[in-house]
Parts: structure tokens; sequence; C-alpha cells
């Protein structure tokens, strides 16, 4: 279906003015300028980094680790989490065809008992608390062992061996094989089709990171089909480029409002190896893994890139600065969250690190920077551990008001219609039960997706823009709330906006006053 021509000029406009926003030095220094902030954090589950705690937990132990962990980041001011679903071609949801993991329940193609789904459990859970649930899949890890013997018979190295290759003691799908690209292709489009995501995320396992002494056997694949290419680096870039496009295709089309996005190693190529690359001394993506991270952003296959820059600022192999300078160059307006490291405080390996101010300092640095529009944090386990006092910090001072994710412009421009007929009532000696009426379907007939609920004192002016009067973000249609937080003797002044899947807004109800006696 075409878009109308208003919509499509909108869609230009708002992509020329975050261009001409994205060429500013200014820092932030508004709070209303965090408002829209990406704050994510990444929940590993392969050898149960950070969930579940051990495998062969009951149910019950497992749901109850994973509400505390994100009642946690709630607490903190996240609003995204990232969930590692298919560590190693097996699965932590029940509507797939490859085994249950073994870090799930002990034994890989175990199911949980009580049965249970994790993934539709997560997923509501997320929503529950105005977080996005984004589905983290490794595409072409099989294995951690070559102990095949551990593998259930419906493990897909089990049932077509001739798809992988070896490498640093790992089985390994062949990105070489036009099956390989499809049957990934098809994994990702069945969670898509089953659960409720919303976003589909990938890892920096693409070929595997180099190990001194092995080689990657593919000359048969080469031989049959490297027909046009003079040397294996760059076929095995395009067997790479091929999967993420095909990706990408795949996920729009089934989903045009479906987040696509990838966090590659952090550099993508050293100046020494291509002049376009960074001021750096260190493995790159593009060379050493044939992941062009570059090129998926420019070409607009992702929708958001979120490099893992896990070293200090002003390093001196990989700079934390450089590094941020350089992506935020080379995203080509696509949404650009950076991968930080509260893991380096936890192990404490790099001096930069044991110093409580590093982690501060770069999220101040990621502020000053228009075209970088969030963070992800590794990990959720090292983020319990308040290493240095980093969690603290963000739950007082960084995240201490609430954000929306930022809107894709590119997906969707067109915002919902603004709610009608807010009303107030006192419901009880401290609560303020607010209705409204769900506003008419969207130009692009889209329904509403959830609320935000605004709350002003009594002389304050009604501004949305200032996350400082966000009373509640819900991600479900429902038309009431229960305010208990209200305070006697005070006025209050309520407003109400509606946002789609993508987090755009409407304009805001007409407020509503009601005084607490």
């Amino acid at each position: 279906m075409e878009m109308p021509k208003l919509y499509y000029l909108l869609a230009l406009f708002t992509s020329v003015f975050y261009q001409a926003v994205a060429q500013t030095d200014t820092a932030r220094t508004n709070a209303s300028d965090f408002k829209r902030e990406f704050r994510g954090v990444w929940v590993a589950t392969v050898k149960n980094v950070d969930w579940p705690a051990k495998p062969g937990e009951t149910s019950d132990q497992q749901k109850q680790e994973l509400t505390d962990l994100l009642n946690y980041n709630q607490q903190l001011g996240m609003n995204a989490v990232i969930l590692q679903v298919r560590p190693a071609a097996d699965a932590f949801y029940a509507q797939g065809t490859e085994p249950w993991s073994q870090w799930l329940t002990g034994l890989q193609g175990q199911a949980p008992n009580p049965y249970y789904d994790p993934l539709e459990f997560a997923v509501t859970e997320a929503h529950k608390r105005g977080m996005e649930l984004h589905a983290w899949f490794n595409p072409y890890r099989a294995t951690v062992d070559t102990a095949s013997s551990k593998l259930s018979p419906q493990h897909i190295a089990k049932i077509h061996p001739e798809w992988f290759f070896t490498y640093g003691g790992q089985q390994l799908f062949n990105p070489a094989l036009p099956q390989v690209r499809e049957y990934i292709v098809k994994v990702i489009l069945n969670v898509m089709a089953h659960y409720d995501i919303d976003g589909i995320h990938m890892d920096d396992y693409f070929y595997p990171y180099p190990v001194k002494g092995e080689v990657i056997h593919d000359e048969a694949a080469f031989k049959q089909y490297g027909a046009g290419f003079s040397n294996v680096d760059d076929w095995r870039r395009n067997n790479v480029d091929l999967l993420i496009k095909m990706l990408a295709d795949s996920i729009h089309k089934h989903n045009p409002r479906m987040k696509f996005g990838i966090s590659p190693f952090s550099v993508w190529a050293n100046k020494s190896q291509n002049p376009e690359g960074s001021d750096t001394k260190g493995l790159s993506s593009n060379y050493a893994l044939y992941a062009d991270s570059r090129k998926w952003a420019r070409e607009g296959w992702v929708d958001y890139i979120a490099p893992q820059l896990y070293r200090p600022l002003c390093d001196k192999l990989i700079a934390f600065d450089t590094m941020v300078n350089w992506w935020s160059s080379n995203v080509n307006n696509r949404h650009l969250y950076i991968g930080q490291a509260p893991f380096q405080a936890v192990e404490g390996r790099m001096p930069a690190f044991r110093d409580a101010n590093e982690i501060p300092r770069e999220i101040k640095y990621l502020r000053d920077n228009y075209r970088v529009q969030g963070s992800i944090y590794f990990s959720a386990a090292s983020l319990k551990k308040n290493p240095l006092g980093l969690a603290d910090s963000l739950k007082q001072h960084f995240y201490k008001l609430p954000a929306l994710p930022p809107p894709m412009l590119w997906l969707d421009s067109v915002a919902p219609h603004t709610p009608q007929l807010l009303k107030a009532f006192l419901t009880s000696a401290k609560t303020i039960t607010l209705t409204w009426q769900t506003p008419v379907m969207a130009a692009d007939n889209e329904p509403v997706y959830g609320y935000v609920l605004y709350r002003f004192g009594e002389r304050e002016e009604v501004n949305i823009n200032d996350p400082s009067h966000i009373l509640h973000i819900q991600y479900d249609a429902n038309t009431t709330y229960d305010d208990a937080t209200a305070e006697k003797g005070k006025k209050y002044i309520y407003v109400v906006t509606a946002i789609d899947r993508l987090k755009n807004e409407s304009g805001h109800s007409e407020p509503v006053a009601i005084r607490i006696p």
C-alpha cells in the first residue's frame, strides 16, 4: 500500500531536520533533551551468564529470577531488554523447530517443567513495565564445544552436518551456503510470527574470531559459490552481507514496524587497513570477522547499530571517544546506541574501569553528541552488582527521569490521534482515577499501542516535552489509570497522550484538574 504524498513529505522533512541537528556540537543540557533515549540491557543466556542463574531450576524459580531482573532494571530507568533467545541453534521459546536450550533445563531438547514459554513470559512482563523486548539471536554459532553427544537429535547440526565447519572448538554454520541463510531467516521469521517482540537483535559473532594456528575450512564452498570473487576475504564478506540484506528485507516485509538491530565489534576498520577507518589499533570486524557493519547502516539494512565500545575514554588502542565520534559520522541517520561495559568495572582488569567516574564520564560524552540515541549495557548480572555505584548513579542521576525510546521515522512517522474526554475522579482518600476515550484510528490505520500520562502542579505549565512530569508509561490500550501517589491538599493537572508501536506520540488531551481535600 502506498503512503500518501503528505506522509512522504513529512518523513523527508523530519529526516532533513535530524540531519541538520546531527551537525551541531552543542551539548544537551535540558531535561527535555532526554525524554527520548534508548536505555537497554543485554540479558545473556549462553552459559547462564545472566539468566537463568543455573540450568535445571524449576519454572517458578526461573520466572521469579526474570521478574526480579526486570523490576531491578525498571527501577534503574531502563526501557529496553535485549534477551538472548537463541544462543547456539537452540531455543528459549516454545514456538519453534529448534530444541530447548541446555542452559534453560540442563538437557538440550528437554522442555521446562512445569511447562511454560520463557519468551512469551518475558515479553508480557517487560511490556507490563513499559520496557521493549528485543529478541537476541546468535546467527551462526551451533555449539560451544565439539561434544556432539550432548546435542539433541533435533539439533540442526545432527540433521544437516554438511552445513557446518568446526573452528575454535565450536561448530559454526557455514555462511556461504544458501540453505543456511534460508534456514536462519526462517527461524527468525517464525519467532516474529508467534511473539509480540519489539525488535530482532544480533551480536558480533559472524565469521569466527581468529584463533592462532587455525584455518576456516570452506574451500569446497568457495569453489562452488565463489565465482566472480578474486579472493576469499571479499567472498566471505559478501556471504554475511547476503544474510543481513535477506533478513532486513524479510523482517520488514513481514512486519514493517519491527526494529532490526546489530551489535558489532567496536572497530569497523583501522586507518592502517582502510583510510576511511578509525584512528585505532585493534581487531576489526570488516577484516577479521568479515562483517561490513558500516555498510549495513549506510545501506539502511539495519534500523539501529550498537557497537560494543568496551574500552575506556582516551584508550591507547581503541579509545571510547574516538569510536563514538567515528560511528556517529558513519551511521547514515540510522539509530546509534553505544554498547557500554559495566562488566569491566566488575572484573577490574583494565585500570581505567577501576575509577567510579569512568562510565559516568562516558555517558556524559554520549549525551553531548546528538547523533547518539542511547546505550545498551553488558550485562544484566554486572549491573546488578552495582559496580563502583554505577547502578545507583543511573537510578539517581542519569536515568532518574523516565524516557521513551526514540522513534524510527523511516519505519513510521505517523503519530496517533489525541485521546479524548480525559476525566479525573477521587476514588479514595489518596487515589485519583483517570479515564479517557480511545482516539479515532490514526491516518495510517494503526491502532493505539499505549499511553503516556503526565501530571503537573497547580501553577505549572503543561509541557509534555519535560519528562519530569511523566507519571506513567503503558504499553497497552487500557483507558484507565489509578494515581495513588497524590498528596492531600494539593491540586493536580493531568493530560494523556497516545503512542503507537514505534513510540510516535500524539498531542496531549485537554487538561483536567482535580484537588485532593
